[in-house]
């Protein structure tokens, strides 16, 4: 089918749709040729010349779907409402995906979430009966005891241990689901703070601790009502000065998840009475005996003021033997280095009044002998003095 057009007239530059052999050719390319005539007016596109209302036939076909014409604009205009239309529907999907789904998953019928796990809670009580020996030198002690357990899980002494010494023996009292009683003998160590000796005190710990499972599977809890100190529990040479029971934890390793313990504590102090007539007596009986020597002026004040001097360095001995070697100085070692200089300062005014006897200068015998009752004795009992103050501090 043809269709029979009358050539428009153009505009320069615009679009006009010439025929071909091959079909419709659009050009934009179009010139106006004036002649000498200005009136008349040819114009040129796809290498013809056409005229004012000339003829154009061409097939209907080719105008369907060129550029620039209404069918191409219809046929972009639906192109483009079917794109608009895949995305609406894409977008639904989408939302269905996001939000209708996940909603009908928490439905009457879907599945609870699982509870988020939670430790194990451990109730442990520890009722001492008593100490029997405290190796001060070893660091050691022994004691007996009540341990309590309950949970609500079974839980019994094998999935704890003591992490501060073994047990001896055990007998179990109570033996049920819930609660587990066991009656402990163990020798235990201790971690001696020796600054003050002889007038020291320690802490004697129990320290329990679940074998495998960290703070995230298993937690203790002080149980108060099963924890205490018998009232007839005593230590030979020491006083019992209290009890406290703390829950801490504690990490082995780096970034690891800590481990919770439980730590049942109990001060000691040495006995004053005991310390009072084994180590001061002895050496305050020396020093007592070297200072009245002072008024002495023969010659035995040097004997015995050496044989004073050999006494306190025996003391000493047997006296520091009955610890261990620390890498720090106690009070002991202090006191005797005032008594070490006391008995100098007397063996040495011995020493100077003997040889000025013998040279029969009774002018320096005198002067020494004086200003060595003053000054040795007051030199003496203030350093004595300053010594138990800094122990109280």
């Amino acid at each position: 089918m043809f269709h029979r057009l009358r050539a428009p007239v153009p505009q320069v530059g615009s679009s006009v749709i010439f025929p071909s052999g091959r079909g419709t050719i659009i050009s934009r390319l179009l010139t106006a040729d004036a002649g000498e005539d200005k009136n008349a007016k040819h114009y040129t596109g796809a290498g013809r010349v056409f005229g004012t209302g000339d003829d154009l036939i061409f097939p209907t076909t080719s105008l369907k779907n060129q550029p620039g014409t209404a069918a191409s604009r219809h046929s972009r205009t639906r192109f483009s409402s079917a794109a608009r239309a895949i995305a609406v529907v894409f977008f639904v999907l989408v939302l269905l995906v996001l939000v209708v789904i996940p909603a009908a998953g928490e439905g009457p019928g879907a599945p609870a979430p699982l509870p988020a796990a939670t430790p194990e809670i451990v109730h442990v009580g520890v009722y001492v009966v008593d100490f029997n020996r405290f190796n001060v030198e070893e660091g050691t002690y022994e004691t007996n005891f009540y341990l309590t357990l309950s949970s609500d899980t079974n839980i019994s002494l094998s999935d704890l241990e003591i992490m501060n010494g073994q047990i001896s023996s055990m007998n179990t009292i109570t033996d049920t689901p819930g609660e587990k009683v066991y009656r402990i003998y163990a020798v235990l160590t201790a971690d001696p703070d020796l600054r003050r000796y002889p007038f020291d005190n320690h802490t004697l710990p129990i320290i329990i601790e679940p074998k495998t499972l960290t703070e995230k599977d298993m937690v203790f809890v002080i149980d108060k009502n099963n924890t205490g100190l018998d009232s007839e529990a005593d230590l030979p040479g020491w006083e019992l000065t209290g009890s406290q029971a703390d829950v801490t934890n504690k990490t082995y390793v780096t970034d690891e998840i800590p481990y919770s313990r439980a730590v049942f504590s109990y001060g000691i102090m040495r006995d004053v009475a005991s310390t009072v007539l084994k180590f001061f007596l002895p050496i305050t009986l020396i020093i007592v005996v070297s200072l009245t020597s002072l008024l002495m002026k023969v010659s035995s004040r040097l004997g015995l003021n050496a044989s004073m001097f050999l006494a306190a360095v025996l003391i000493h001995w047997r006296i520091a033997d009955a610890i261990p070697l620390v890498a720090y100085a106690t009070f002991l070692d202090f006191f005797m280095i005032l008594t070490y200089a006391t008995l100098v300062m007397v063996l040495v005014s011995g020493i100077l009044i003997v040889c000025y006897s013998e040279a029969k200068n009774m002018v320096k015998v005198e002067q020494v002998d004086r200003w060595s009752i003053r000054i040795i004795p007051a030199v003496s009992i203030s350093l004595y003095f300053l010594l138990f103050l800094m122990l109280l501090i």
